[in-house]
């Protein structure tokens, strides 16, 4: 079961969708030293303590990440810091 669940709406092309999805990736990658790779249209990412995806559908994008037990006392920062961006790159205009 995932620590942290977060569902964002879009009404982006399916392309542009997987496009805001890497820019999210790239970011997560930047700043908490991820590795990220495709499966299809699902993102599979991880580094030590931490692992999840982010699966992309037509009217949404949903990641769920699972933490290590450090990880887990931060859990609440990151969740808001990963929806915001989330947020911020699938409102984008298609």
């Amino acid at each position: 079961m995932a620590d942290i669940s977060i569902i964002q709406s879009h009404t982006l092309t399916h392309t542009k969708a997987k496009d805001a999805a890497q820019k999210v990736a790239d970011q997560m990658a930047a700043e908490y030293e991820m590795n990220a790779e495709w499966d299809g249209d699902v993102l599979k990412f991880a580094r030590s303590g931490v692992s999840g995806r982010l699966i992309v559908s037509d009217k949404d994008a949903h990641v769920e990440i699972s933490l290590g037990f450090f990880f887990k006392a931060f859990a609440s920062t990151i969740e808001q810091k990963v929806a915001a961006k989330m947020k911020k790159v699938f409102s984008a205009t298609a």
